[in-house]
């Protein structure tokens, strides 16, 4: 079971950021779960490790998925819409975390399991922009493509779990070809650092 942070933390501490960035991060649009964001989105050498600091935030979020989601029931997968909820608001340290639960559910094989593996990949994205590290962005951008294409293929379908698989590949593409630019803003400006992605934008489809 996660801790729900007490009502009234729920601010994203990048430095200098404020509550009100968050929610233009989130492009305006709603929500799909009504957890609290943490304190702060984790990112190596800025903020207490999440798990292993004493007083790292400790992930907040749903209880972790006792059964895989499906292309039917994907909309009831609390811990898969708490990923997106937080990967649109930029903290992808905590997405990959929440992404990486539903995965395991999914027993870490199969299409589906590979399409959250694609999304961890994209999570691990942006960490590593935050981090500086543009050669560690296009890495994960590439195998975020891979397995996205392997998907819809597998699957036959150009839509999974509210996923454009299409456009997100394309999205991917560019975040990797921008590499530079996204690491380099990091160093002057580590919260200004967001993946233009919007991975799905209504409960449905």
């Amino acid at each position: 079971m996660r801790s729900r942070a007490e009502p009234g933390t729920e601010r994203h501490l990048h430095p200098g950021e404020t509550l009100s960035k968050i929610e233009s991060n989130s492009d305006g649009q709603n929500r799909f779960t009504d957890w609290p964001f943490p304190p702060y989105s984790y990112v190596t050498g800025h903020f207490p490790h999440p798990l292993r600091d004493s007083t790292g935030h400790g992930c907040p979020g749903p209880d972790e998925p006792t059964s895989a989601p499906t292309q039917d029931t994907w909309q009831d997968c609390e811990m898969y819409l708490w990923g997106i909820d937080l990967f649109h608001a930029g903290f992808y340290w905590e997405a990959h975390e929440a992404w990486e639960a539903v995965w395991h559910a999914c027993n870490r094989k199969g299409p589906l399991a590979d399409l959250l593996k694609a999304l961890i990949k994209l999570a691990a994205a942006g960490v590593k922009a935050r981090e500086n590290r543009p050669e560690g962005i296009r890495r994960h951008t590439r195998r975020a493509i891979e397995l996205l294409k392997s998907v819809s293929s597998q699957l036959d379908a150009d839509t999974v779990f509210g996923l454009d698989l299409g456009r997100l590949a394309d999205e991917s593409r560019e975040i990797g070809e921008l590499a530079d630019s996204f690491a380099e803003k990091a160093s002057s400006d580590l919260a200004g650092v967001t993946l233009p992605i919007r991975l799905i934008s209504q409960r449905s489809g």
